[in-house]
């Protein structure tokens, strides 16, 4: 989308909350505000913010902090309204000026930034992209919840009684999780011992269910990648769980306006850091989408291991004196590329 100031009379900046939402109203020509309010962030909330955007005539546009987050409703309840919403991320602090900080200042500067802005973003879309958010949600915490499990029974039998210890020992962690998972309380036991077996067989028990959570969620995710796209899938080194995040960042067609601002986005564009006598030289882009950057980075790591055309030039690069993770560097920028066209220029 290209600037507003040619589009719109006036640009409407919401800052949005958990229980609250804030307005103001913005004309578009000189950048005055023209009024604001502040409604519950329930429909009728809604509705109420929208009645006040009626009062100010000419065309508008909506510019709205946490379309995906706090102002998801706010942005579902004006998308079927038809009304242009623009997605705008909320400011680090040390932008806000002189540390100034409240509601109507930030809807004022969303409206004001949006206005600035020579390319702006439209919200990502719900329905099956915003399916596959929960679904990577819901897997990723139930991953991470098996992993302190596993690393919680870990710890506890390095210092469990011997007893418990000799019929650990020697076993790697998936055959030690399925012992722990059969042990039993010994009546003999004393009263050290039988917490130890209660509390590892817990565990264990854990993480075997959190597992098994975890692999119907990525079964589901793949059902959606697939009838979503399955061209995506065919590419070499992306799983269900790549392409749903790859899925997830790009949402649909014309969002990301280039495979550049694709490539930012998932943090593989590399900055210049030219400086004085100091040329062609360039930093990591530690920001950006970072689960992005992890899909990228793993479909690298797959290509390097599996693909003979991505080995190949990792021999050349390496001749040419570049270090592994200069390549890998270089190797994420392309596949970002890649991926961007085909998501964009296939059906």
């Amino acid at each position: 989308m290209n600037s507003l100031i040619d589009l719109v009379d006036v640009v409407i900046g919401v800052d949005t909350h958990v229980l609250t939402h804030t307005a103001a109203v913005v004309d578009a020509g000189t950048g005055g505000v023209l009024a604001q309010r502040t409604v519950d962030a329930t429909v009728a909330g809604y509705a109420e913010l929208v009645e006040f955007a009626d009062q100010h005539s000419g065309l508008r546009a909506w510019a709205i902090e946490g379309t995906g987050g706090h102002g998801a409703g706010l942005t579902r309840h004006l998308e079927q309204r038809a009304e242009l919403v623009v997605e705008l991320d909320r400011p680090e602090r040390a932008q806000r000026r002189n540390g100034a900080k409240s509601d109507p200042l930030d809807a004022i500067r969303a409206a004001r930034e949006a206005l600035a802005r020579p390319r702006l973003g439209t919200p990502r879309s719900a329905g099956e992209r915003q399916a596959l958010s929960v679904l990577l949600a819901a897997r990723r915490s139930a991953v991470e919840s098996a992993t302190d499990a596993q690393r919680q029974l870990f710890s506890l039998v390095i210092a469990a009684p011997e007893p418990v210890r000799a019929k650990l020992r020697g076993q790697k962690l998936p055959a030690m999780l399925r012992t722990a998972a059969k042990m039993r309380v010994n009546p003999s036991m004393d009263l050290e011992t039988a917490t130890t077996v209660t509390v590892l067989r817990a565990l264990a028990r854990r993480a075997h269910d959190l597992a098994d959570e975890a692999a119907g969620y990525e079964r589901e995710i793949l059902r959606i990648a697939r009838s979503m796209r399955p061209d995506l899938l065919e590419q070499k080194g992306v799983g269900p769980i790549n392409a749903a995040v790859i899925l997830c960042a790009w949402s649909h067609p014309g969002r990301i306006h280039s495979e550049a601002a694709f490539a930012m986005l998932g943090g593989v564009a590399p900055i210049p850091a030219t400086s004085g006598q100091v040329v062609n030289r360039h930093r990591i882009n530690r920001y950006g989408d970072r689960q992005l950057n992890r899909a990228l980075h793993n479909i690298v790591l797959t290509r390097l291991r599996y693909d003979d055309r991505t080995r190949a030039y990792a021999d050349r690069r390496t001749q040419q004196g570049r270090s592994r993770r200069e390549i890998i560097r270089c190797l994420k920028r392309y596949v970002a590329r890649d991926l961007y066209r085909l998501l964009e220029h296939t059906a």
